[in-house]
């Protein structure tokens, strides 16, 4: 098929990007920084622990940021470089050319991530203060599903722009408002709303923004869900029964669908209106 072409392609592509080593060497030093200062403490490195969490914090600082960049630079580049004007003439669908770029990509990130997690493990191991194996595959299927959830708004975003810049733009504005400031702006929308709707709403909040999605739920799964106070009772009732990881799956692979939908959807309009 067409977009195992594509995929191939990017995979070369993505591996030859010197901000694919920037970005693994960035990610891989202050894992392992972060891996050596728990090893001076007597922290318990199994479950929802002091380390997990700033795991997971390092996490969401970095790898939303180096999966929007990438992947919508990646997309735009077919747009300013002329690749798509020559690819278009052969019997290539928007669709198989996005769906491509985002296997191919996903295939880059997730051996970036893999990489800085073996590495940690490894070193971890040698050092005597290595995370338990659970923790560290949930840390790890948690990296990969932030990830793939970003890496669907990144070719959502490369389809939408015109230009690299405005890609960089887009980009940076989507991992401040979801990352940085989306303290800030829940504390914001809640502090306006009666009493008996702030639960649903945040609720509701949670859910459409993927980096809170993914570690709200990872960390009820790491058995930390106390940590979220009793706002989230239900969701720690929901998460812990089989069918909250089913539900989960669905509205994750919802939230990818949607994301490569409008992307498709704003490529085909550029490419009939330019």
């Amino acid at each position: 098929m067409n977009f195992w072409i594509v995929a191939k392609r990017e995979i070369k592509l993505g591996f030859r990007n010197p901000w694919s080593y920037s970005f693994l060497a960035l990610f891989t030093l202050f894992s392992l920084a972060l891996l050596l200062i728990q090893s001076q403490n007597a922290y318990n490195m199994q479950g929802y622990t002091h380390a997990a969490g700033t795991m997971m914090n390092l996490t969401l600082y970095l790898l939303p940021l180096m999966t929007l960049l990438l992947g919508s630079f990646s997309v735009t580049s077919e747009k300013e470089d002329g690749s798509w004007q020559l690819l278009s003439t052969y019997s290539l669908s928007s669709s198989a050319l996005l769906i491509g770029k985002f296997m191919g990509l996903t295939a880059v990130l997730l051996a970036i991530t893999c990489f800085a997690y073996g590495l940690s493990g490894i070193v971890g191991s040698l050092v005597g203060h290595s995370f338990a194996l659970e923790s560290l595959l949930s840390l790890l299927l948690f990296s990969i599903g932030i990830v793939l959830l970003y890496l669907g708004i990144a070719v959502w975003i490369g389809s939408l722009s015109r230009n690299r810049w405005q890609a960089l733009t887009y980009a940076v504005g989507i991992w401040f408002a979801t990352i940085l400031a989306w303290p800030t702006l829940l504390l914001s929308v809640l502090g306006f709303l009666p009493y008996w709707m702030i639960q649903p709403s945040l609720e509701v909040l949670t859910l459409l923004n993927p980096a809170e999605f993914v570690r709200v739920f990872a960390v009820m799964k790491l058995g930390g869900g106390s940590v979220f106070g009793p706002e989230y009772y239900r969701w720690v009732n929901w998460a812990e029964r089989p069918m909250g990881t089913l539900v989960f799956l669905a509205g994750y692979l919802v939230w990818i669908g949607e994301s490569l939908g409008l992307a498709i959807y704003f490529w085909e309009r550029g490419r009939y209106r330019g």
